[in-house]
């Protein structure tokens, strides 16, 4: 049994392998799934985006807990941050705490993975708006030049992405609401827990099966 699912593996990798692949993959879990599964299927998560050559690997830990939401996201940052340097060395965190300003998705070789930790789309997009109405106040940008660009550029994380999974999940969360109008959402039936390879693969083959519109 064990080897046929093997086999299966393989010749879906192969399959996969000559299909269009998702440049920039979302993750989203809560914040109870890694906390009772700890980091070993983030890693294993990771290694298999690498290995099939996606440049961008975004996690969302959505942090249930409001209240201790700054020890959870602090505890879980460190830990996954650590966990996921055996992957690569471009590892960004963004948290309500700490927000980095480092949208730019060009300027780093090899694989990147942003870790956003209790971020949310909603907190994102009010920051931005604040900054935009700062330079209106002070005479840098008058309001009807205010544009999708400009929005777009103060937004922390600007890249756009491919593939959203949902893990575990049949609802959207707040997160990057204003990058995935024209991404591809994928949820699962299986819990983080019992997610597997061959879980992932599924989800990238379905990937490929679909015909992006952007909107159109």
């Amino acid at each position: 049994m064990v080897f046929l699912q093997r086999l299966y593996e393989r010749r879906l990798l192969r399959t996969i392998r000559e299909g269009t692949m998702p440049q920039h993959v979302v993750l989203v879990l809560n914040e109870s799934d890694v906390l009772s599964d700890g980091t070993d299927r983030l890693k294993s998560f990771a290694r298999w985006c690498r290995e099939l050559d996606i440049g961008i690997l975004t996690i969302f830990i959505s942090i249930i807990d409001e209240s201790a939401g700054m020890q959870i996201g602090e505890r879980l940052a460190e830990e996954m941050k650590e966990a996921l340097s055996h992957i690569t060395d471009n590892i960004y965190i963004y948290s309500k705490e700490k927000v980095l300003d480092d949208g730019g998705c060009e300027s780093c070789s090899g694989m990147r993975i942003n870790l956003a930790i209790g971020y949310g789309g909603r907190f994102e997009i009010m920051n931005a708006m604040k900054d935009i109405l700062e330079m209106v106040k002070e005479g840098k940008v008058a309001p009807e030049e205010i544009s999708e660009e400009l929005i777009e550029e103060h937004l922390c994380i600007r890249c756009e992405p491919d593939f959203v999974i949902r893990s575990g999940g049949k609802r959207l969360t707040d997160f990057l609401i204003w990058q995935t109008a024209y991404s591809e959402f994928y949820f699962t039936d299986v819990n983080w827990e019992n997610y597997r390879e061959i879980d992932f693969l599924r989800a990238i083959r379905d990937y490929q099966k679909r015909q992006r519109r952007y909107g159109e």
